[in-house]
């Protein structure tokens, strides 16, 4: 697979980094300052909580070029009626609060606004949140767990995370079952907290999923995400990164894994609005069968404020059959110059032969092969999950996929 190169280990070493696809990709990548562009996801209309601030779609536009709208099942037009249940049940720790909340509570909408009318649709017709609270100085031994179990039907949901001052906590968020969904999710940390959230889309093949995840990182805070997509016809995910002071960090790490027909979208923004922020994201995808179509886009913004910034971001993915498609889209748009290094890389290709070579000539089979380098590809993500459980099920899950594409 034709392959940019891993990111420096220290990005004071790292020129911002741009230019053409590598060979044989479908990749377009770009560097914008701010005198040519506004917004770094060129949205039609500004964030808003009215639904009515944004035009129906219809595909022409820049964010919704990629998305097959037909399947969509109204969520865009506001024709998909609140029809369904999503059953939920959340295992909470010790010291952990779960409450059901009228939308004028004050929590909500803290992380920030929706970008899109899907978004705003699901703003405007959930009927309670769920407030999830991490007291402050709570260092939870014990991840919280939050199942969520499509029964057929259109939802619509919101959640908000609302993770204390140097409280430590793992979240994890599995999607299972039939359900057109759509759903804003906000992570809400305070100064010196660390948080890792685990997203994980398993849904039956019929399933429509739609969500924004906003997180607003507090001063010297941690916030790692690892969203995970297997499951699904449609699954279209907007995790999105702003900062509340100086320090912090956010890590967005994402794998999927794309069959035939299904349509698997992922589109990142990390807004650097503060000073001496750093972020890192490293997305990874395989595909295989006709009508596969993974979408990444990864667009970073550095604002003039954002002085010390130090970020980098990294989309790969494997084709493993013909007839599938892959999008892949990373942005730089940088208003200051000083910075501690910024950068971006994009590759999609195949197996590399010599890889292939390498293991078949120590007397490894074809078939087993192929399963080693999928495995390793994606072993690094896996790992940043740090429960066995999930990762267990999740390398289980590869292992039942790969079977089907070289079987």
């Amino acid at each position: 697979m034709a392959e940019a190169q891993n990111p420096p280990k220290d990005l004071r070493q790292a020129p911002v980094q741009g230019g053409p696809p590598p060979a044989g990709s479908s990749t377009t990548g770009a560097i914008a300052v701010a005198a040519e562009s506004t917004t770094a996801t060129r949205m039609s209309a500004p964030p808003s909580f009215d639904v009515a601030d944004f035009p129906v779609p219809h595909g022409r536009e820049e964010e919704w070029r990629f998305t097959p709208l037909d399947r969509l099942k109204g969520l865009h037009d506001g024709t998909a009626q609140a029809t369904g249940t999503v059953k939920t049940e959340v295992s909470a720790p010790d010291g952990v609060t779960v409450e059901k909340v009228s939308r004028d509570d004050a929590r909500i909408g803290r992380a920030g606004k929706p970008v899109d009318r899907v978004a705003a649709q699901a703003f405007s017709s959930f009927e309670e949140a769920s407030v999830i609270t991490v007291p402050k100085d709570t260092v939870l031994t014990e991840p919280v767990r939050v199942n969520l179990h499509g029964e057929g039907g259109v939802t619509y949901g919101h959640t908000v995370f609302d993770i204390g001052a140097f409280a430590e906590a793992v979240i994890v968020i599995d999607h299972t079952g039939d359900a057109v969904r759509s759903a804003n999710v906000e992570f809400v940390l305070g100064d010196g907290a660390k948080v890792t959230v685990v997203s994980v889309q398993d849904w039956d093949d019929t399933a429509v999923h739609c969500s924004q995840h906003n997180a607003l990182v507090g001063r010297d805070a941690t916030f790692k995400s690892v969203v995970v997509t297997f499951g699904g016809d449609l699954v279209r995910l907007n995790p999105r990164v702003s900062y509340g002071g100086p320090g912090a960090e956010a890590e967005l790490y994402g794998l999927y894994f794309t069959d035939a027909g299904q349509h698997q979208e992922h589109r990142l923004l990390v807004d650097h609005d503060t000073p001496n922020c750093r972020s890192n994201v490293a997305y990874k995808g395989a595909l295989q069968g006709d009508d596969a179509h993974a979408v990444w886009i990864g667009d970073v913004l550095i604002r003039a404020e954002a002085t010390g910034t130090d970020t980098y971001e990294l989309n790969r993915n494997l084709v493993l059959t013909d007839g599938s498609r892959v999008d892949s889209v990373p942005n730089l748009e940088i208003e200051t110059g000083e910075i501690v290094g910024a950068g971006h890389a994009s590759a999609t290709g195949r197996f590399e032969d010599d890889q292939l070579f390498y293991l078949m000539a120590r007397g490894i089979p074809e078939r087993e092969a192929r399963r080693l380098v999928v495995r390793g590809f994606f072993a690094e993500l896996v790992q940043q999950i740090g429960l066995p459980d999930v990762e267990e099920r999740l390398i289980s899950r590869i292992e039942a996929e790969l079977e089907a594409s070289v079987s």
